[in-house]
């Protein structure tokens, strides 16, 4: 009896050993809730990973099990109201927030039948640390950006985000960091496609039709398409109902970031934003010696904001990431 007790112990502590082996090999940890100083915490699954403010949900990322693209699937306000819409369906392809262009001429935006995936390589850096007053829950995610029928990937993405909470921060603030390069042995890529391919947030549809979109410098851009709107601006807000409560998001794009100030594109009648390169009347090409680095924020209050609250967090957001 005992023979069989430690036989069945020795298969149970075998299998634990091999499931932690593939844990590592397809750089997925199995637990990584790691607090720190602060209350933020992280935690992951075999798909997606979740960051909390103690016990209040602050976001959750899909980087497996997606057909086309990993994008954060939900994020909250501080007392815990969602504004994100994933692949809802009239635009199946709208993931929440996610990041997209075209490379080579390869559809990564639209999802239809030639266009490229985002596939998972690896994930990695799950961690909160605190410093200079900021507590950091921060993931990076390995991706291959691969084209149709081709065996080797067009360009490779280093991807981290972070949520970030500070004493006198009220806001949910996630910040987004892309390191694109070419990739399977290329010299170069070049990016595309259409006014509205970029950094892009699709809002729940309590949201849609119903809010005032405003940006840094207090005026629009020009008209692109109906209503859609491009307006190259430092930060672009939005504030609209959700869950029948009001709500403020905005976008931040970094001065280092190419071609800042980004073409803010806004869309009415269904809320979305995105910050793009403007890449339609001006590809960009990336050298395999020069990858593009691009750092975005994201913002969200309870409650209609001023555009002077928005402005100084965007100015405190730069002198945090330029340690100046």
């Amino acid at each position: 009896m005992h023979r069989r007790t430690r036989t069945v112990n020795r298969h149970l502590i075998l299998i634990g050993i091999v499931v932690g082996l593939i844990a590592i090999c397809t750089g997925v940890a199995r637990s990584a809730d790691a607090p720190a100083d602060g209350s933020l915490r992280i935690a992951n699954d075999e798909n997606t990973v979740s960051i909390f403010d103690g016990k209040q949900p602050v976001a959750h990322y899909r980087f497996t099990d997606v057909p086309f693209k990993p994008c954060v699937q939900q994020w909250f306000t501080p007392s815990g109201i969602n504004v994100l819409r994933d692949s809802p369906h009239d635009h199946k392809h709208h993931h929440a927030l996610m990041f997209a262009v075209s490379v080579d001429g390869v559809d990564f935006w639209s999802e239809a039948a030639n266009c490229g995936k985002q596939q998972h390589r690896s994930l990695t850096n799950l961690g909160v640390s605190t410093g200079d007053g900021v507590t950091r829950a921060r993931f990076t995610q390995q991706i291959d950006w691969t084209a149709p029928n081709v065996e080797k990937p067009l360009a490779a993405e280093r991807r981290t985000i972070e949520a970030w909470t500070a004493d006198d921060l009220d806001a949910s603030l996630l910040v987004w960091h892309t390191h694109l390069e070419p990739a399977g042995g290329r010299e170069s890529i070049t990016l595309g496609g259409s006014h509205y391919f970029g950094l892009g947030l699709r809002f729940i549809e309590s949201m849609d039709g119903t809010g005032k979109f405003f940006y840094a410098d207090g005026k629009p851009g020009e008209v692109v398409r109906g209503a859609e709107r491009l307006t190259h601006t430092r930060w672009c807000a939005y504030t609209a109902p959700a869950d029948g409560k009001p709500v403020t998001v905005a976008v931040f794009d970094h001065p280092t970031n190419a071609r800042h100030p980004a073409a803010m594109f806004t869309m009415p009648n269904f809320a979305y934003i995105s910050a793009t390169l403007n890449l339609t009347k001006e590809p960009l090409k990336i050298e395999a010696a020069k990858p593009l680095e691009l750092t975005y924020a994201v913002a969200l209050w309870d409650g209609p904001v001023e555009p002077a609250k928005i402005e100084k967090l965007y100015r405190w957001w730069v002198k945090q990431i330029s340690g100046k």
